[in-house]
């Protein structure tokens, strides 16, 4: 056999093992109208969202309280074929991964800052049948979460502190996004908070491929166009 040949194959084999990240993006629903969510999540999903951020926070990890998961289980028998990505701004993140589950969520985000045990939460995630998120907050390092990667289907940069909406985008961050696609070239890495056309572009040059934006997508006269803005951007840097 060629060494010629053998080289094709080996490329070949790399070529088929090598993952690819794709640009997703991901209105948060909680610049919504909270009275009517149903249609909102089914506007957002028929203006090309890929998946829906929904923002789950309890007054204690972030001062502000927002629904649990008796909410997401409405809304998952009203949106069946949507991916909900659980943003769990919560103080104690192993309560809530099997009524999470339950409900229909697919991904559960947890705090690096609210477990003490990052790997016993990851394995209880996946085990209940969810992807995981690992988030980290403006103020925390982003080698704290280094670690865990390897547990993670997804990293989280917050690009505000958590906890409301509207705040202002912090360009700082993209350094964390910066340090984590060149460690993990293939993984996921989200991107929430202040996120709308005028900052996009310094998401996606870093690096960021899943994009949460809230009342940039939500608010707008025409969702889908800011949506395929959005996408058009993260596209092209990756």
């Amino acid at each position: 056999m060629s060494a010629a040949f053998l080289t094709c194959c080996s490329y070949s084999t790399m070529a088929e093992d090598k993952k690819h990240v794709e640009c997703k993006i991901g209105p948060s629903i909680l610049n919504a109208d909270l009275s009517n969510l149903q249609d909102a999540c089914i506007k957002m999903m028929d203006c090309g969202a890929d998946y829906l951020h929904l923002d789950v926070m309890d007054g204690h990890f972030v001062p502000n309280l927002t629904f649990g998961h008796p909410l997401v289980k409405c809304l998952r028998s009203k949106v069946p074929e949507a991916f909900f990505d659980m943003h769990m701004m919560v103080a104690e993140p192993e309560k809530w991964v099997d009524p999470m589950a339950d409900a229909g969520a697919d991904q559960y985000t947890f705090h690096i800052e609210a477990t003490v045990d990052a790997p016993a939460l990851a394995r209880k995630i996946k085990e209940a049948g969810m992807k995981v998120g690992i988030g980290i907050k403006p103020g925390t390092s982003v080698e704290s979460v280094v670690p865990y990667a390897d547990l993670a289907d997804m990293i989280l940069v917050m690009t505000v502190e958590p906890g409301f909406g509207g705040q202002k985008f912090m360009g700082d961050m993209m350094t964390k996004v910066r340090f984590l696609r060149e460690k993990f070239p293939d993984m996921d890495i989200e991107v929430d908070g202040g996120v709308g056309p005028s900052t996009i572009d310094a998401c996606a040059e870093a690096g960021a491929n899943m994009i949460v934006s809230g009342s940039a997508v939500v608010n707008a006269e025409d969702p889908k166009a800011v949506i395929l803005q959005l996408r058009e951007s993260v596209v092209k840097a990756l």
